[in-house]
């Protein structure tokens, strides 16, 4: 009787062993979007720092993620059981952030405050400051693209039980955590590989292949981080303009029923279906952008007379 129990026991293990693998699987094919944006945005955000920082910076910026995540789980079951219809206008907000801190990287890239200009004509840079300011807007747009990815994730074990949701959520957290930051460590350590291969590279034939890949590579890795820094805007609109229209129905489908047609396009049909949903989206997120970094303007502009009176 006890044996029996016992094999019984180890049947139903591995049976919510083998659910909960189905939906981790399923989970992270429907994050893998999201996580395409975080790569380039994360690779963005850790980009212009000192070489000898870039592995602490991405270090620093992974455990942040992973404190997010820490909080973003049980906040997602907790809305999820009390409070399910929070979880879009949540999302929303969070769409409508990115899409502020992508147009305000625009502003203040073409349109600069009077205080920057004034600390650029005084010489102020400040390494120490200016790397803590890029670890903590990494983390918070990592917070934003987070969400997205658990929110992804509960809609996809939405109906399992609760024990099972827990370990799904928390396996995917790790592994995008893991796998994220793993990848963006490569890409700012990339010139570093370049380089290694061209010294250890010698006279033999593949020694002379392993000299121009290493070229190859440092002639690449300049362009391709300065290519970063423009992937990693237009993600912003992408990822933060999609959460939004998403959470408007009415636009999300007009944007369906507008890219719909294309795929009967020749030739391009396919790739232009694919495609129109995601400018649609980045070009609605630049305009989000612009009206809540007007509105925040205007608020703080409202503040300031306050402050005056």
């Amino acid at each position: 009787m006890a044996g029996s129990s016992f094999f019984a026991l180890i049947d139903d293990i591995a049976s919510i062993l083998d659910d909960v693998s189905l939906m981790t699987k399923v989970a992270a094919k429907k994050t893998a979007g999201v996580l395409g944006d975080d790569l380039a945005l994360n690779a963005q955000q850790v980009s212009g720092v000192n070489a000898e920082r870039e592995l602490p910076v991405v270090w620093a910026v992974a455990v942040g993620s992973l404190k997010n995540k820490a909080i973003l789980v049980p906040a997602a079951l907790a809305i999820s059981a009390f409070a399910p219809w929070a979880v879009t206008p949540l999302l929303m907000l969070g769409g409508a952030f990115l899409c502020f801190e992508g147009f305000e990287k625009l502003a203040h890239q073409y349109l600069p405050h009077e205080e920057e200009q004034h600390e650029a004509a005084a010489g102020d840079t400040d390494d120490a400051s200016s790397e803590q300011d890029k670890i903590k807007g990494a983390i918070r747009t990592d917070f934003v693209l987070s969400a997205e990815i658990i929110a992804i994730t509960l809609g996809t074990v939405a109906g399992a039980p609760l024990q099972q949701q827990i370990i799904v959520l928390v396996g995917i957290a790790l592994i995008m955590t893991v796998g994220v930051y793993g990848v963006v460590a490569g890409i700012v350590k990339l010139d570093d590989g370049g380089l290694y291969l061209l010294r250890t590279g010698g006279a033999s034939g593949f020694g002379q292949f392993k000299q121009r890949v290493g070229r190859a590579i440092l002639v690449a890795a300049p362009y391709m981080m300065k290519s970063l820094t423009v992937i990693g805007t237009v993600a912003m609109f992408m990822v933060g303009g999609g959460i939004l229209t998403h959470g408007i129905p009415p636009v999300h489908h007009w944007i369906a029923d507008m890219s719909a047609p294309l795929a009967a396009v020749p030739a391009v049909g396919g790739l232009l279906s694919a495609i129109t949903p995601s400018v649609i989206d980045a070009v609605f997120g630049v305009i989000a952008g612009g009206v809540v970094l007007l509105a925040v303007e205007a608020v703080k502009r409202v503040l300031k007379l306050f402050r005056k009176n």
